[in-house]
């Protein structure tokens, strides 16, 4: 009579960081964010108010994010809307410019040649898809950008393609930084100095692990170095200045976007101010908010002095490069889920080479073997790799 046999216990599957289920949410937001970048980006033409394009872009995200995932579970209805509001920042402007009514830049319009970056993000459940790209107003293939503009911008797309490949497990962040440096000085740019990327989580997108563009000396010694692991999500925003050191400066636009930040514990002294922090953690929980998004504006704006004061809430603050200088931005959401890197927000609406005429052309051979590879590699060449180790070893 045959042996009983008995298969052999398999090994225990590692917990996922991350869902499936997750993942998709990511990607659902991803979709949205997508969609309605394609709809402000039609919107962007000559005369167009930037108050209108910035209420417009957080109407469709609110839109958008209310036509998904509306079954309750267990009787919770899931939290979703806008990730990040919507920022239309011109030329000089690094980013967060969301004018309100009674801002005295409220009438600025756009005007043809304008260097134009749109910032949005929506979230399902808390999982952040959120993306930035720059587009020149009124640019064709008849009449591409070119000059200075062209030069930003050509440098700031390379620069997000080369990151999106360099944010992968077992590469550090500093790597990336080196890299965005290397190659904006293709085009004689810099990234602009201080900028963080930072790892994301459910209601988190400014975690503690973070990738930093151009620091000095200081933000160098104070930025941690770490690793990319299996199961993290980071959001990657690249942003490239035209000048030459990238330093911007806070100048006279009044600061509009803020945060909830949920590590600062401090109880409110006045009444006004704990009223405004209810609402703002009702309506916006752990995600940058405008305050055009809350009931009363003047009450508002008093009643968060206190809070930003003492840290529970922080601003965005609207910044600049120096005038006659451009800033391009390109963000990307990116998960290194086990399969390989997995882009979570779309590749750019707007840009392509036809459009941009650039002097210059990227001349490192390595970082131009970079651009080359697939974000995830093949199978195939995966299982060649390996064979190479196996034929190594055999040596």
């Amino acid at each position: 009579m045959a042996e009983a046999t008995t298969d052999a216990p398999k090994p225990a599957e590692k917990p996922r960081l991350i869902s499936e289920a997750d993942v998709t949410k990511y990607k659902t937001a991803g979709d949205i964010v997508h969609d309605v970048m394609k709809k402000l980006i039609e919107l962007c033409v000559e005369g167009a108010k930037i108050i209108d394009l910035c209420i417009e872009g957080d109407k469709f995200i609110e839109e958008g994010t209310g036509g998904v995932y509306n079954k309750a579970v267990k009787g919770v209805k899931m939290g979703k809307g806008l990730a990040f509001p919507t920022s239309i920042s011109v030329n000089n402007t690094v980013s967060h410019f969301s004018p309100l009514a009674s801002d005295p830049l409220s009438s600025q319009a756009l005007a043809k040649g304008d260097v134009v970056k749109v910032h949005i993000g929506a979230h399902i459940d808390g999982f952040a898809a959120i993306s930035a790209e720059t587009i020149v107003v009124g640019a064709s293939e008849q009449e591409p950008v070119t000059g200075r503009k062209a030069d930003v911008i050509k440098a700031a797309w390379n620069a997000a393609e080369i990151a999106m490949r360099l944010v992968k497990v077992g590469n550090k962040n500093f790597t990336v930084t080196d890299a965005v440096a290397k190659t904006a000085a293709a085009w004689d740019c810099k990234p602009v100095e201080g900028m963080l990327s930072c790892q994301q989580s459910q209601n988190v997108i400014d975690g503690k692990k973070r990738i930093i563009l151009n620091p000095n000396e200081a933000q160098r010694r104070d930025i941690e170095s770490i690793t990319f692991a299996e199961d993290e999500v980071y959001g990657i925003d690249i942003l490239i200045s035209s000048g030459e050191d990238g330093k911007a400066r806070i100048e006279d636009s009044r600061t509009t976007i803020y945060q909830k930040d949920s590590s600062v514990t401090y109880q409110l002294k006045m009444k006004n101010s704990r009223a405004v922090f209810s609402e703002v953690q009702k309506k916006a929980g752990a995600f940058p908010f405008n305050v055009r998004a809350l009931e009363d504006e003047k009450r508002a704006r008093l009643g968060l002095q206190e809070a930003v004061q003492h840290g529970l809430i922080k601003p965005y603050e609207v910044v600049y490069t120096p005038a006659n200088t451009f800033v391009a931005a390109f963000h990307f959401t990116i998960a290194l889920v086990p399969a390989g890197p997995l882009l979570l927000t779309h590749p750019p609406v707007w840009y392509k080479p036809e459009l941009v005429k650039a002097e210059k052309e990227l001349e490192d051979d390595e970082l131009k073997s970079l651009l080359t590879k697939s974000l995830r590699e093949s199978r195939k060449s995966k299982k060649k790799a390996k064979e190479a180790e196996g034929n190594a070893d055999d040596v």
